[in-house]
């Protein structure tokens, strides 16, 4: 099977990188919304509408299975293609409940993303049915992706700013921490240091990736021999290239569409 991933820009590249170093010789054909990023300011409607169009770029693309790898029209859209697409469809959001909840003993779990999936309390209302007893601290972080997308992986404002956000959920003495947002895993040692040891943070990104695997190990897919790799964008900005080459630890050929 051919694995298609989209996401707002180029954060879910974390996922493409986590799905091939899982399956090393599976082919992705990924699209990165760069044009109309970021996902998380929008309306409901506006991202069903933008995921439909992206999860239907993949498929003309020969694409066999989709990944939402956008935690904001994951939260919004994925039950709606789930049920309109002819195709296995992953996100996410699931993955990274289970793992929270398998990995936390307080039950008291932080989750930061953009204002749209903190607003849909999606993580809110999964984990409450699968653990009542859970309870979900969450926290918009609306400036760590324009941030990440500018490149300022390291930059001293970025510390700040994600120490900032931090603190409210320190105070409600969480011990897992949900990364809410692909772009979130190129800024996860900041995010650990300012969390502090006494807190698991569970990574989507791998918890999406080992799920597809896991599926296409059950139904007999994995590629044996390794096939060629696709990546789409919608616009390339000064420093997308770089960017990218940041995410995937190498330089990627991006083609404008």
């Amino acid at each position: 099977m051919k694995i298609g991933i989209f996401d707002s820009g180029v954060g879910g590249l974390t996922v493409a990188k986590e799905i091939k170093t899982l399956l090393p010789n599976q082919p992705i054909i990924y699209f990165g919304d760069t044009a109309r990023t970021p996902y998380g300011t929008k309306s409901k409607e506006t991202l069903i509408g933008y995921a439909k169009e992206d999860a239907s770029f993949l498929l003309d693309q020969g694409a066999d299975l989709i990944v939402i790898a956008c935690h904001s029209a994951a939260s919004t859209a994925a039950d709606v293609l789930k049920t309109s697409l002819d195709v296995p469809v992953f996100e996410v959001v699931t993955p990274s409940i289970e793992q929270a909840l398998a990995v936390t003993k307080t039950k008291r779990i932080g989750l930061i993303g953009t204002r749209a999936t903190i607003k849909s309390e999606i993580y809110k209302k999964k984990i409450g049915f699968l653990e009542p007893k859970a309870k979900v601290i969450g926290q918009p972080c609306p400036l760590l992706v324009p941030l990440i997308e500018e490149g300022w992986l390291k930059a001293r404002e970025t510390r700040m700013i994600v120490k900032k956000y931090l603190r409210p959920l320190k105070q409600q003495n969480i011990d897992t921490l949900v990364l809410g947002c692909t772009h979130y895993p190129l800024i996860k040692k900041i995010i650990e240091q300012k969390i502090g040891k006494r807190v698991t943070v569970v990574d989507p990104s791998l918890e999406v990736a080992k799920a597809v695997k896991q599926y296409l190990s059950d139904n007999g897919d994995i590629f044996t021999k390794k096939a060629e790799d696709k990546y789409f964008v919608s616009d390339i900005g000064p420093a997308t290239e770089e960017i990218v080459r940041c995410f995937m630890g190498q330089k990627i050929i991006l083609n404008k569409v």
